[in-house]
Order: C-alpha cells, then structure tokens, then sequence
C-alpha cells in the first residue's frame, strides 16, 4: 500500500485536517476575547504558536495509534481486520463538518455584523448604546515621560562646516539618526526632532534651549566633509551649569558614518547612566537607516514635508517630498517612517477632495488611485514597525484613514497605558468621536514634553480639553501654545478655547493680533459671532468667507455648523458620507466644531455604521455653547 493510501487509512489526514480548522475556529474566539479585555499582542501569538507546535504532534500520534473499542493502541498490534478506522473517519468527517460550519458562520458575522456596510438612503440610523465609561488608567500609564525627566535630552542639529551641496542633509540626517537611536532607550526622555531642529541656525544660549524643550542635557557638535574624509565633533553638556559631561572627535571616512554616529550615540547613552545590553544596542541600530545616500534624501524629503504643512500648495509640495522618500523606500525597503510620511501627499488628496477643497494641478487619476496608495503606504509601514508600540499607533492610523474602526477602543487603551514618545497623527480625532476625553488630554499633555515646540502637539490637547468639560485648562494650554508653538490651527483653537469659556472679546483680540491669513481670521470672526448669538455678524462673515474660499466645503460645513443651518450641514455632510474618505473627513469636522454632533446621524448612514460598530453614543454633548443651533 502505499504512503498516500496508508495516510487515509489510518485518518491521518482526517486527523490533521479536523485539527486545522477545530484550531483555526478557537483562535478566533481567543483573539475576539483577547481584543474585548484589551490583552497583549504576545498572548495571542503565545496560542498561535502552541496550535503550530501541536499540529505535527497530533499527526505522528494519528500515525502511530489507533482508536479501538478497548481504547487507543499502538497501530502495529492491531489486526487490519478487526481495525475500526473507517468508523472513527465517519466520525472524524463530522467534525469537520461541523467546524467547516463555524467557521462558515464566524466568517459571516465577520463580514456581515461586525464589519461597518452601508445603511440604504433614507433608512434612520438611530443609535442607542450604552454609554461608554472611562476606566481609571492602567498601571502601567503611572510611567510617563514626568518621571523621565532627570535623564531628559535634546539632540539639537549638528553644524555643517563644508558647503557641498548635500553637506547640510548629511549633518541632518547624522543628527536624526543619533536621536532615533537615542529614542529607543525606555531610560531616556528623548526631544523629538521637530523640536530640536527649530533651533537650526540659530544662536541661542543652551541654558534657554533646555528650558523651553524641558530637557536637562543637549547634544550638540559639527559634521565636516572634505571628499571621502570625515570629522564628526560631538559634546554631552548639562544645561544647568554648562558643564560638558562628555565630548569627543571621531575621525575616518564617509564609507564609517554609520560606525561614527553609533558610536556617538552609545557614548552619550553610556555618559548618562544608561547601562546598555546587546537588545538596546539592537534596537538603537534597528530605529535608523544605516544608509547615507539614503538619509540624506530622508532629510531632503522631511523639509519639504515640514513646509508643505502650512505651504500654500500643499499636495504639491508633499507629491514633491514624496520623490525622496520612494528613493529612501528602494535604498533600505524596510524603513517603516518613510512610508508613513509618503501617505500624507494622498491623505490630503482625499481629505480635499471629500470636502470640496479646491486642488490645483491634481488629475482625476490621482484622485483615483489615492486611495490605494494610502493603504498601501500604511500597510507596509505597519510592516516594517520598529516597536510594538509604533505598530500599535500605525494601526490605529490606519484604522482611521480606512474607515474601519473595529477594534479600534482596544488599540486605544493600548496606545493610552504605553510608555514613551511615538509620533502619532490621527489618534486625537478618533478617540475623541469614541467618547475619550479627559484620558486623552492627560495623555497628550504627557507625550507633548517630547515635542513641546511642534504645533500639532498643542493642539490635539488644546481640543481635547475643551471636549473633556474642562475649557479653563483648554485655555491655558492654548496660550501657552500660541507663544510657544504659533500657527494658524493654533490660534483658530485659541479662538475656539476664549469662546468655549465666554470671553468674547478676548476672543476679538486674538483675531485682530495673530492670524495671518485671512481666510482664518474670518473662520474665527464666524466662530466667535455664533459664540455670542449674533446672527447677522455670523451671516455677514459666514458669506465673506465663502466669496473668499470659493465655497471651500470644510469651511461651509464648519459655519453653517456653528450658526444653526442644519439643512445645509446635513446636504454637505450627506455628500461626503459617500465619498471613500467620508468616515476621516466627518470626523475632522465633528473634532473642530466641539458643538456636539454637527449634523443629523441619518443624514451620514456610513458614519452611521461606523460609530455604531463602536458602540459610542450618540449624539455627545456640545462642549461649546453656540445659541444659534437649536439641538
């Protein structure tokens, strides 16, 4: 007989495949059980492996022993004539059978119930659910970045002193790459790089530096090349006293960068204390890239990325940062920031195009394809995460670019008991349309110590604030912000913070002294009319503001909003519902408007479905007064 017929007739097949799919069907329940009690990602795996360790034990046990009706015995003593295996594989057939049906049904609540679809035009979507509570943090969230703050440091550019052409990207990108391995020490507080490079260029005493980034040592030193030759200075100082804790001159040749900033970088680990085992120093080299060509097009394309967001053009200047970071994405594949940064370009594309904002020089084909391209960008970037934790945070990302939120409130309170200072873009927004609020402001106040000089850090917990019921914090923090941190999003939130405590004329203040752009000081002047009830100044700037912006539809859903026209915010609200960027695009707008839910939830049955899948309430409170609606 040969093998093949030996395996059926001793089941083993019926065996393994019974075995697969009983196993395939209990790791789905163990991971929606996982998922419901916020477990770690290391449980599930633990299972996984098991169910793949016992799968060729169950086999040679199949082969080996032999059901009969005095019990199991070794296959070799049994008469082939007195065998009972065709029974036992009737019975093993039923129970992949059965499975086969679980697995069936699973599949189909998968898709069908726990899966967000459409609900038809016209149909409510009326939502009623028990409100979410928000459980004291978890343990683990007592260790903030406060209590890092003695071994606390910022990276601050390294001096060019050649002039070839690349020679600033070069020093950049030696900068970066020291404190992105300095970063993943859990011992120390590390400035994130948009913080420590707003001090490019400019001479400024440590001493003011360390105060305003909050840190107690700076890294600072020059980068020279001539031809192949290179001289990297770097110096450890205690900003208190001045006091250089450790310096040193690293000589060789462009082919030993990445040697000399390692090194550079162990060095300044082991001169603050920091006792380094092989694991750190393999998570220090993991988080750069280890290329030069590469990390100075990275530099390249973060400056052009940083400029973008607040440029005039800024998908182009984004689609033009994008052509560095694909040639960093061919040099070192597994870079995962690259990826992240190249999805900006087509959440943008998305983003205006959802909300009717106007576009110049971007083809309907690139509308088309913006959406795939998002996904793939995040997919690969969640692929080559450095930590846990950044995969963590790019899941929830991307949770929010797609419109799926299944899962999402785990991932959150995950993301909310992590330790450290991993970038994040779309955290805020999400959890704050799932009903977090003060734990989210907490949070945020925690990780903005790592970049207390970027914008975007002050406002997510400016926002947050207001919608945790706490509008005197949402001020001071919003004041802070637009001293140390101005921009336009800033003040239109310092604007939003005045309003929210009913200081008005404050409010008029700020918009007289601190916008730039005008489109944005008549967005705050509407904001701050339907503060007060005034409808005819709320008219008046809501219809100069939309001969300005060409009817720009974020703007015209944000001020019909705050003045009370529900049938206009309902029809561009229903409008964007169908677009593939609806459920991101509303939930900008719900974040910005803080007055509740800015239009009727059956007028957005895909918005609908998503927030039903999270099981939040609706509608929330309106944490923002605004007379002029009336629900």
């Amino acid at each position: 007989m040969g093998l093949f017929q030996e395996l059926k007739r001793r089941n083993v097949i019926r065996v393994g495949l019974a075995y697969v799919l009983a196993a395939w069907v209990i790791l789905q329940i163990v991971d929606f059980v996982l998922e419901v009690i916020v477990a770690p990602d290391w449980i599930l795996q633990v299972f996984v492996l098991a169910a793949a360790v016992g799968l060729p034990m169950v086999l040679i046990i199949a082969w080996v022993f032999e059901m009969t009706p005095e019990g199991i015995k070794r296959e070799s003593q049994i008469d082939r004539s007195q065998s009972i295996t065709p029974q036992t594989g009737h019975k093993l057939d039923r129970v992949i059978i059965a499975s086969l049906a679980v697995a069936v049904v699973f599949l189909l609540v998968d898709k069908f119930v726990l899966t967000p679809t459409v609900t038809p035009a016209g149909q409510s979507a009326a939502i009623v659910q028990q409100p979410m509570m928000e459980s004291p943090p978890p343990p683990t969230a007592a260790a903030s970045p406060m209590s890092l703050a003695a071994k606390s440091v910022a990276v601050l550019p390294f001096v060019a002193m050649s002039q070839g052409i690349d020679d600033e990207y070069f020093a950049d990108g030696v900068t970066e790459e020291i404190l992105n391995s300095l970063a993943q020490l859990p011992e120390l507080l590390v400035t994130a790089r948009t913080s420590s490079f707003a001090f490019k260029g400019q001479d400024v005493p440590v001493q003011e530096i360390a105060t305003k980034l909050g840190v107690r040592h700076i890294v600072e030193g020059s980068v020279r090349r001539s031809g192949e030759r290179l001289r990297v200075t770097a110096q450890l100082i205690r900003a208190e006293d001045g006091f250089h804790l450790w310096s040193d001159n690293f000589d060789g040749t462009s082919g030993d960068t990445i040697l000399l900033q390692e090194s550079i970088a162990e060095q300044i680990a082991v001169a603050m204390d920091v006792v380094l085992d092989e694991s750190k120093r393999a998570s220090m080299r993991k988080a750069g890239l280890r290329d030069v060509e590469a990390f100075i097009a990275y530099q390249k394309g973060v400056d052009l990325y940083e400029k973008a967001h607040g440029a005039d053009d800024q998908v182009g200047t984004l689609l033009l940062a994008n052509e560095q970071f694909e040639f960093v994405q061919q040099r070192v594949p597994d870079f995962s920031p690259a990826y992240w940064r190249h999805s900006d370009a087509y959440l943008h594309i998305l983003l205006n195009d959802a909300t009717g904002q106007p576009m110049d020089g971007v083809s309907p084909e690139m509308v088309s394809d913006a959406s795939d391209r998002l996904v793939a960008d995040f997919r690969a970037a969640i692929e080559h995460a450095r930590t846990p934790t950044e995969r963590n945070i790019l899941e929830i990302d991307q949770a929010f670019v797609t419109g799926n939120w299944r899962g999402v409130p785990a991932r959150i309170e995950r993301w909310l008991g992590s330790e450290g200072c991993d970038s994040f873009i779309w955290i805020d927004p999400m959890a704050l349309v799932l009903g977090y609020r003060e734990r989210l402001a907490m949070k945020l106040e925690a990780t903005r110590q790592c970049n207390p000089l970027a914008p975007s850090s002050w406002l997510g917990e400016t926002r947050a604030w207001i919608w945790s019921g706490d509008p005197v914090k949402s001020l001071e923090v919003a004041s802070r912000a637009a001293d140390q941190a101005p921009s336009e999003w800033i003040s239109l939130a310092l604007v939003l913070a005045h309003i929210a405590n009913g200081q008005f004329d404050a409010a008029e203040v700020e918009i007289d002294s601190r916008f730039q752009v005008p489109a944005y000081q008549l967005v705050a002047r509407v904001a701050v009319a339907a503060g007060r009830g005034d409808r005819q100044q709320a008219d008046r700037h809501f219809a100069e503001l939309m001969a300005m912006t060409s009817d720009n539809g974020f703007w015209n859903m944000l001020g019909s909003a705050w003045r009370g026209d529900r049938e206009t915010t309902n029809r561009l609200a229903a409008r964007v519902d169908q677009h593939v960027f609806g459920n991101p695009a509303l939930s900008l707008l719900f974040w910005w408007c803080a007055c509740g839910s800015p239009w009727d939830l059956e007028a957005t049955p895909n918005f609908a479905d998503m927030v039903r899948s999270t099981s939040q309430p609706w509608p929330p409170e309106s944490p923002i007064n605004f007379p002029l609606k009336d629900w």
